[in-house]
């Protein structure tokens, strides 16, 4: 059976997330679907991360088995046509070795969380990034960040739900820019924990508003304690936007 990778878009608003489960309404569920209408066959679709609802993608990556080998193009039309009526798009599909696993083989997740700060409500970006009308100091949230950045114990940034078998993760990157109103912080890491990447965000927040000053984020990364850190920021803001394989 030949395998195929997939480069995945998609606007989480409206899915329970990636992964299929007792609800049909799952980007997982949904290109499942779409296959099965183009190849009339069940197939499973894997996913590099399993982002949770409400997370966009811009980068998702995924690979999948068919019964029989077809043209690249008649893939990537068929199940783009299947999927007319969804909020995901196939940017991307290729063929690859078997050997080849999209999320067992990934070297790192990049993520982007999008923040407009300015007073009046946002209209067009609603649900695609976080309100914040009160000025944020960015200066001092780049300072914070620093913090975390390198192989650390997240617990402190960890969901209680979290089936991570371990709290230590490499965190590479956590930038944060500003262009006029808008505010972007990447993160990169081997990989996350449950809602890592949102509760560093909710921390960072704090440090924006001046709730706590920048050295209090080593001080909460120390603790390993989830009560330590800042709340969950919402899921709409978050991006998964690019998969690296080495």
């Amino acid at each position: 059976m030949p395998r195929y990778k997939a480069l995945i878009e998609y606007c989480g608003t409206n899915y329970q997330g990636w992964q299929k489960q007792a609800s049909p309404n799952t980007i997982q569920g949904k290109l499942e679907d779409a296959l099965f209408k183009f190849s009339e066959k069940q197939i499973n679709v894997i996913g590099s991360s399993r982002t949770d609802t409400g997370v966009h993608a811009l980068g998702q990556v995924a690979h999948f088995d068919l019964p029989k080998e077809y043209e690249i193009e008649r893939i990537f039309r068929g199940i783009n046509f299947y999927l007319q009526d969804e909020e995901i798009s196939l940017l991307k599909v290729e063929k690859i070795p078997r050997e080849f696993h999209s999320r067992a083989l990934a070297t790192h997740r990049h993520y982007q969380y999008i923040i407009i700060n300015r007073p009046a409500p946002i209209t067009l970006d609603k649900y695609k990034a976080l309100w914040i009308p009160q000025k944020l100091d960015v200066k001092r949230m780049q300072e914070g960040a620093k913090f975390l950045i390198g192989h650390h114990d997240f617990s402190s940034f960890r969901s209680s739900e979290c089936r991570s078998r371990s709290p230590i993760k490499h965190l590479t990157k956590l930038d944060i820019k500003q262009t006029e109103d808008k505010i972007f912080i990447y993160a990169s890491a081997n990989s996350f924990l449950h809602h890592m990447v949102r509760n560093i965000v909710g921390t960072l927040l704090l440090v924006g508003r001046n709730q706590i000053e920048p050295e209090t984020i080593r001080e909460i990364l120390e603790a390993k304690s989830r009560s330590a850190a800042g709340p969950t920021s919402p899921a709409w803001g978050l991006y998964l936007i690019k998969v690296s394989y080495n």
